[in-house]
């Protein structure tokens, strides 16, 4: 009986061949039609039965049916960014780019089903595949729960390609690894008038600068501080000329921390701090907090699946202790209903210039790491299955 290990490099090609196919087709969240037709073309083509769902979301299912069932998650979205890596297979769309590593996502995903295919008889339950639109924006995972996609499952995992990460090294700690990622928008409201006579009014701008400066005492003085907490506001609004007094000012900013109480306690934190800081000024706050994204953590067991998974395929120094980091990830929608890990799996080489940051126009990946993630989505599908 062959492992995974075994199998697995005979589809490096087709791997590589999935993620240049999709680099050349970037497609915006929640709107990926091309991507869906050629992931349901695939799996036809493999004869795994699927079914879209979530309007561009992929869910197919490999495996015996009783038993526990896990799933595997790709996302698909791509970047409203404009490509300049020179590759001869750079997107196809222009303004729009594979920069964060989807592309690689679903080719291993892809891959991974070969793989399973290739050693069902060994799997002790059902393996679900998540082929997850709209991650960019926090709207495919919710979007895959509500339409039911989630019921049955037992546990979860997903990988994320990471450019800070050498090629070769995977990170599978558990715990937090990834921070909530909420939207806030402060309207702060005064009186308008003429700029030579400040005292007739209430001077919006004024108040916003003191709310901006305020709000900084959430990190250093309302938090654990051996918690992460983090407070940026990104826009400042206010004014319609040099010498009026601003009757309003809007904030606009993101919240961020690894902790889910201090993320239920962000808007009431703004809100006092906002209000109290206007009313000094003579104005009011008015908040709008939008929640998008909960931490990201990793359940033990699961970790531990993924880390037994790493050992089996690569040894055990390709374990590779990683920061966790304040990025958001919706995969953390999924960790709220059952246990799973998101792995990190290394895209850096300097001698073939991965090195640039995700997002970035000049975005590549190490290929090499394409067919590693696709064998550690199969073999934490066969062990958890087996473990758990």
């Amino acid at each position: 009986m062959k492992t995974i290990k075994e199998i697995a490099p005979a589809y490096s090609d087709y791997a590589v061949a999935m993620r240049r196919t999709f680099h050349q087709h970037p497609e915006a969240s929640m709107q990926e039609t091309w991507t869906c037709a050629k992931i349901c073309q695939e799996l036809r083509d493999m004869g795994i039965r699927h079914q879209v769902v979530a309007g561009t979301g992929v869910v197919a299912t490999l495996g015996r049916g009783d038993g526990k069932t896990v799933m595997l998650r790709a996302d698909m979205d791509a970047l409203t960014v404009t490509e300049e890596t020179g590759l001869d297979f750079c997107s196809q769309q222009p303004g729009m780019m594979h920069a964060c590593g989807h592309d690689g996502h679903m080719a291993m995903l892809l891959t991974a089903a070969k793989l399973l295919q290739e050693v069902e008889e060994q799997l002790a339950g059902t393996v679900k595949l998540f082929f997850q639109p709209g991650e960019e924006v926090g709207l495919g995972a919710k979007a895959m729960i509500a339409a039911g996609a989630l019921e049955g499952v037992d546990g979860c995992f997903g990988i994320h390609l990471w450019s800070d990460i050498p090629t070769g090294k995977i990170s599978v700690e558990a715990g937090p690894r990834m921070a909530s990622a909420d939207r806030f928008e402060l309207t702060i409201t005064g009186k308008s008038g003429h700029g030579s006579m400040p005292h007739q009014g209430a001077d919006a701008v004024l108040a916003a600068a003191a709310v901006v400066m305020n709000l900084q005492q959430i990190a250093s003085r309302r938090t654990d501080p051996l918690e992460s907490a983090v407070v940026t506001v990104g826009t400042v609004e206010g004014g319609s000329r040099w010498n009026v007094l601003a009757g309003e000012a809007k904030l606009t900013g993101t919240t961020r921390t690894f902790s889910s109480e201090i993320c239920r306690d962000f808007p009431a934190m703004i809100e006092q701090i906002a209000t109290s800081t206007a009313m000094t000024y003579g104005a009011t706050a008015r908040l709008d907090y939008t929640p998008l994204l909960g931490p990201t953590v990793n359940d033990e067991t699961c970790s531990a699946i993924a880390a037994d998974a790493v050992r089996a395929l690569c040894g055990e120094k390709a374990l590779y202790h990683f920061e966790r980091i304040t990025g958001g990830e919706d995969f953390s929608y999924y960790l709220q209903e059952v246990p799973g890990c998101l792995a990190f799996v290394g895209i850096r080489s300097e001698e073939k210039g991965s090195t640039y940051p995700h997002h970035h126009e000049k975005f590549q990946m190490d290929e090499d790491a394409l067919i590693t993630g696709a064998a550690l989505y199969a073999q934490f599908a066969v062990d958890f299955l087996a473990k758990f």
